[in-house]
């Protein structure tokens, strides 16, 4: 699972070799797409050592982000899971204030990112949204306040008044 974002590659494991397309892109907003044919990329890479650099950083770079993941999924719960991807997704940390994210990213599309049911991603959305961590107004702002949910290890309820 990955989030890409403007200047992002994928699809880069043609360059090694790789036999068969082992992963799947899908568009959360708008965007354009560049194809570049794998003699045209090669060149570019073996008579441009700035891009060499740039591809050899970002593979680095999105290597760490996957190790990051795979732990994520192995140890953490559904709801650090949920916390996580929307604080990735807000871009947190970019800057102190939330951040309006993705105006339509249905819950459904949430589940398959945290490999859970859209059932749990609900009941987490209302918890969190009952915690102040989120808020739907037309699209979702995320809280820096979230990071407490995957920093902390202690449950976390709802407070009665």
């Amino acid at each position: 699972m990955a989030f890409l974002g403007p200047t992002d590659f994928f699809g880069e494991g043609c360059l090694a070799g790789q036999p068969k397309r082992i992963s799947t892109a899908a568009a959360l907003s708008e965007c354009a797409i560049v194809r570049i044919e794998k003699s045209a990329a090669i060149k570019v890479i073996q008579d441009q050592p700035r891009f060499s650099e740039l591809l050899l950083s970002y593979l680095l770079t999105r290597n760490i982000r996957i190790e990051e993941d795979l732990i994520d999924r192995l140890f953490n719960s559904s709801e650090k899971r949920l916390a996580r991807i929307l604080l990735l997704l807000a871009s947190f940390g970019k800057d102190s204030t939330p951040q309006q994210i993705i105006p339509k990213i249905s819950q459904e599309t949430l589940a398959e990112m945290v490999g859970t049911t859209r059932a749990r991603v609900s009941f987490f959305m209302n918890k969190f949204r009952k915690l102040g961590f989120v808020k739907y107004d037309g699209g979702l702002e995320v809280h820096s306040s979230l990071l407490n949910v995957i920093l902390h290890d202690e449950p976390l309820t709802i407070r009665q008044k």
